[in-house]
């Protein structure tokens, strides 16, 4: 294994986990939904409009499929974990961290966020009933799930980190 995904909902704090982990473990850090970004040459609202949601999904699964093979950090688009493909792949290339955060401390972060499509053609009552029903696939992907409310930044990393050094020093 030598990835390390990062999952959870929209919101939950990958990036910002991943970033902190990547320099705390010394490994490189990837944001998938940056390098679709890179790949197709347009903003995710703007993959979303001209190609659908599908299309982006399939991104995101090519995405898994052939990315570089080499010891980093993944963390992933908030629909990743829900097609068991994605999941299985995950689970079988690296250790999967789900970052699990409320829905209320979620709402507070993505609630102006432009560049999140789905916030922005759904309701607050139309995501939490999303964030619930993603909430599953997260927990039967992850390895590892991480609680993420009341706590800070670093404390999070550090704690995924410990995971992360406690089971590699396992061969996980």
């Amino acid at each position: 294994m030598k990835r390390i995904y990062l999952i959870g909902f929209m919101g939950s704090g990958k990036s910002a986990i991943g970033r902190r982990l990547s320099f705390l473990l010394k490994i490189p850090y990837y944001d998938m939904d940056q390098e679709i970004v890179k790949k197709m040459g347009m903003t995710i609202p703007e993959i979303f409009e001209r190609h659908g949601e599908p299309f982006f999904r399939q991104q995101e699964h090519e995405f898994l499929k052939t990315f570089r093979d080499e010891w980093c950090i993944v963390s992933t688009g908030g629909g990743v974990a829900v097609n068991p493909s994605n999941s299985k792949l995950m689970r079988q290339t690296g250790l999967v961290l789900f970052l699990d955060a409320t829905f209320p401390d979620i709402w507070k972060r993505i609630s102006r966020d432009v560049n999140r499509p789905i916030v922005q053609a759904s309701t607050r009552e139309q995501l939490e009933a999303l964030y619930t029903t993603r909430k599953r696939f997260y927990k039967a992907t992850a390895h590892i799930t991480i609680r993420t409310e009341g706590r800070t930044l670093r404390q999070i990393t550090e704690y995924a980190a410990f995971q992360v050094n406690r089971l590699k020093s396992n061969d996980f």
